[in-house]
């Protein structure tokens, strides 16, 4: 299940599985021999119900599966190295600068206590050998790369006095400041209002268009991996049911996990036209103030 090219990788997964345990529980197994490769420049969409392995796969990545009843084997290269049994040193050397996470919520990525500015220059300082001033013009520009209006404002703002889509951006930029290869999204529009994710999905297509990152795209939504994924993957109880271009899936989807979350996602957007509809011919009664 890898890609065509293995020559074109840049992260290659094979045979990657995952378990938990404790003395409490029985063992749960939450990825079973996953295999794929994520391509230079490429954007790999991964979807599946909850509970399907996404955020276990997100986490094993960067090495941030808890340490304690957690056995993991298979292998995860990137860009020819190893990661699985890497020491935390040679693991903080990639994640943050060469692999980068975007959550899904910005609280588990910002501090309340510190500028938002300084969080995402402390990133830049943690991997590059640059001074403090080098590292904050690296923070401004990975701002302004997120489009905000007023980047000294944002800068010098606290996580609490920003609204969420802003909070979120600003994830977006301490994932990019170091530019790294590749970027691990995990449900990064799931918090966020309409507007607020169409904004996100625009600024991650921006991202695509303006450098050679690879993204690996984790969300349960049709819709967005429609707008941004070069191929889509589909899990389900921990392993890889298919995959393929999202108009290969969309209409001809072979497994059941797909066609249900084809359907709600139908369902979902006939309920929200049918909405819309209802609340204009209100309008146009004269029934609805605006």
């Amino acid at each position: 299940m890898g890609s065509p090219d293995d020559s074109a990788a840049l992260l290659q997964i094979r045979k990657l599985s995952v378990e938990y345990s404790s003395d409490h529980s029985k063992p749960h197994r939450a990825l079973t021999d996953v295999t794929f490769d994520v391509a230079r420049g490429e954007t790999l969409g991964v979807m599946g119900e909850s509970g399907c392995g996404k955020t276990t796969l997100a986490l094993a990545l960067l090495g941030l599966l808890p340490r304690g009843g957690t056995e993991i084997s298979g292998s995860i290269s990137f860009r020819g190295r190893e990661l699985l049994g890497m020491n935390e040193r040679g693991l903080r050397e990639i994640r943050g600068a060469r692999i980068a996470m975007i959550y899904q919520e910005p609280e588990i990525a910002l501090s309340p206590y510190m500028r938002v500015g300084d969080q995402i220059a402390e990133v830049a300082h943690a991997h590059r050998a640059w001074n403090w001033k080098r590292c904050r013009d690296a923070a401004f520009a990975a701002l302004e790369r997120m489009r905000f209006q007023d980047t000294e404002r944002m800068y010098r703002s606290y996580p609490h006095e920003l609204s969420g889509g802003e909070r979120q951006r600003v994830v977006f930029a301490q994932a990019l400041v170091c530019e790294p290869a590749l970027i691990v999204a995990d449900e990064p529009t799931a918090s966020l209002d309409a507007r607020n994710q169409a904004e996100a999905i625009e600024l991650l297509r921006g991202i695509k268009r303006q450098g050679q990152v690879s993204l690996l795209l984790i969300s349960h939504t049709p819709e967005i991996q429609a707008s941004l994924a070069d191929r889509l993957m589909v899990m389900s109880g921990g392993a890889i049911v298919e995959q393929g271009s999202f108009d290969q899936l969309h209409w001809n989807p072979a497994h059941e996990c797909t066609k249900a979350m084809l359907r709600a996602s139908d369902k979902a957007d006939g309920a929200e036209r049918k909405s819309r509809k209802s609340e204009r011919e209100i309008v146009e009664q004269g029934q609805l103030v605006r």
